[in-house]
């Protein structure tokens, strides 16, 4: 994908600043009810995960924390507003990836990017050597980063990012 993606879809050049509130300007109008518990797992696993990607070393690995971690908070976002259509009958399973964009219409571009880069992740999870490189890896820890104090916000739940400890000495 040629360019970045904000909070409400719009894009940004490639490689902008995206440091911390980038693209955040513009609230996703809606009441914001207490997460629940399960909302609130799912944000700190995403959480857990960048973790993990930021501090991994083999791009493969690094590329599948980072997209896990989206996908955890889309679901997260998913989980709060309800699965559209939820009832009775049964249906074929759905990517959070098309749920997504229902629930929260303004989150449909970030939908499609991290929809798109699947595949990447799956050929990293199959232990391809080559399917994501280091660039790769930090464009995509970067987005998913963002995507999720988007998805935070979204959700009315304060980003609360950790502090590295200090070994004591």
């Amino acid at each position: 994908m040629a360019s970045r993606l904000t909070a409400v879809g719009t894009h940004l050049p490639p490689h902008a600043d995206t440091g911390p509130g980038a693209g955040l300007d513009t609230e996703i109008a809606r009441p914001r009810p207490r997460a629940s518990a399960t909302v609130l797992n799912l944000l700190e696993t995403a959480r857990r995960g960048l973790d993990e990607a930021a501090a991994g070393t083999d791009p493969g690995t690094r590329y599948i924390c980072a997209h896990l971690a989206a996908l955890r908070a889309a679901a997260a976002i998913v989980a709060a507003r309800g699965e559209p259509g939820a009832g009775g009958r049964r249906r074929r399973p759905r990517s959070v990836w098309e749920l997504l964009p229902q629930v929260e219409p303004a989150l449909g571009e970030w939908a499609a990017f991290f929809a798109a880069s699947a595949s990447k992740r799956a050929a990293a999870e199959a232990g391809l050597l080559r399917a994501a490189s280091a660039r790769e890896a930090d464009d995509l820890l970067r987005d998913a980063t963002t995507f999720l104090s988007v998805a935070e916000r979204a959700l009315g739940v304060e980003s609360q990012p950790r502090l590295p400890l200090r070994s004591a000495s």
